[in-house]
């Protein structure tokens, strides 16, 4: 086979790259010394998946820190959020600026909901409401203009990082949080693959209003060829990797991992915290069984947890927010209990009283060691 050719391509292709990285330096520069003083911005990041929305974020997030001190961040990518495990909708307020864009880390939110699924398709209602209650939130607690001169009180910006799912109840969701929030800047991230990309122009509104006072800015994507198995995959990878990144704060932390092994005997060593199973409500999220039966079917899942003392989403809806995840290793009816590993602390697992069911895929590391103890 003919492995040679015209070596010239690399150069274009970084090229390439450099020209796209002076592009969004130019665009983010813009947002946030360009724009008004005041108030500060609100940015909500678009585009189709595997397009470097995420990237874009951080290189946004750093540069609004150096201004303003503080960025709030509204993560509504259940798929493949920034800061959380999969399935959570959770708002952040940031501080420090990231040393290194490439690394995936874990932050604890400023509040939280547990969605309990990847994608929007099952319940895009519920996804609604919880986007909404968190930037609700954001406006009455840190978009303030009543003490202007007080750094601690005063607004900061807002970053909304988005979904990739930009068609059918993704196009839906994003459509109807653009109508709510009414951001002040929109960036519109595509790829040369045209029919994956959001239409142009304002998008989500109605045909006869009246266009709103918004900054529309076009950018492209971070790689100009995505391949959509490809994406699957890596989406995939990225879930699994950010549980059990999250789990693995369940061992002490000079734990040696150096394989697969280590980690899936780490989990095995756990002492499992215990739940009286009669005190807990079992909350389905989705609708996947009877409400008595629900407890049947914990073993061998991922649940979110949350207490009746826990902030409520609305009155319209009760849903409380969520202060961890769990695995179920075990449900013993007889025993009235259920045996669980979490990396939420004892103090605060004696208040928990409300579990929430997910779709949530468990990473085969916790499979097996499941399988192990059943």
């Amino acid at each position: 086979m003919d492995t040679g050719g015209d070596c010239s391509g690399g150069g274009g292709l970084e090229e390439e790259a450099a020209r796209r990285e002076r592009e969004w330096e130019e665009v983010v520069e813009a947002v946030a010394y360009d724009s008004c003083t005041w108030p500060p911005p609100v940015v909500a990041v678009c585009g189709p998946g595997n397009s470097g929305k995420s990237a874009f974020c951080r290189l946004l997030l750093n540069t609004l820190i150096a201004r303003y001190r503080k960025v709030g961040y509204l993560d509504i990518d259940v798929g493949q959020p920034e800061f959380t495990p999969p399935g959570f909708v959770s708002l952040h307020v940031l501080e420090e600026q990231a040393k290194d864009l490439t690394i995936l880390y874990l932050r604890n939110p400023k509040r939280c909901f547990f969605f309990g699924d990847v994608c929007a398709k099952r319940n895009p209602k519920l996804l609604l409401t919880y986007i909404f209650d968190l930037y609700d939130y954001f406006l009455k607690e840190f978009y303030c203009f009543r003490e202007v001169d007080n750094p601690e009180k005063s607004a900061i910006p807002l970053v909304i990082n988005t979904s990739g799912w930009v068609k059918g109840t993704g196009f839906y969701v994003l459509t109807e949080m653009l109508k709510y929030v009414s951001p002040t800047h929109v960036i519109r991230v595509s790829t040369t693959v045209e029919h994956k990309n959001l239409p142009g122009g304002t998008f989500w509104m109605n045909q006869y209003d009246a266009d709103p006072p918004i900054n529309l800015v076009e950018i492209g994507a971070a790689h100009n060829s995505p391949r959509h198995l490809l994406v699957k995959k890596e989406a995939k990878i990225t879930r699994d990797l950010r549980l059990m990144a999250y789990f693995r704060q369940c061992l002490p932390r000079d734990f040696n991992i150096s394989c697969f092994d280590d980690l899936i005997r780490g989990f095995v060593s756990i002492h499992p915290f215990q739940l009286r199973l009669s005190k807990i409500h079992v909350i389905d999220l989705h609708r996947q069984v009877s409400g008595t039966d629900a407890h049947r079917f914990l073993s061998g899942t991922i649940i979110g947890m949350a207490t009746s003392a826990s902030p409520l989403l609305s009155i319209e809806c009760s849903t409380p927010c969520c202060i961890g995840l769990g695995f179920i290793k075990a449900v013993h009816i007889s025993e009235d209990c259920i045996h669980l590993i979490t990396p939420v602390s004892h103090k605060l697992m004696e208040k928990v009283n409300i579990i929430f069911q997910s779709c949530i895929a468990v990473p085969s590391c916790l499979l097996q060691e499941f399988k192990q103890n059943k």
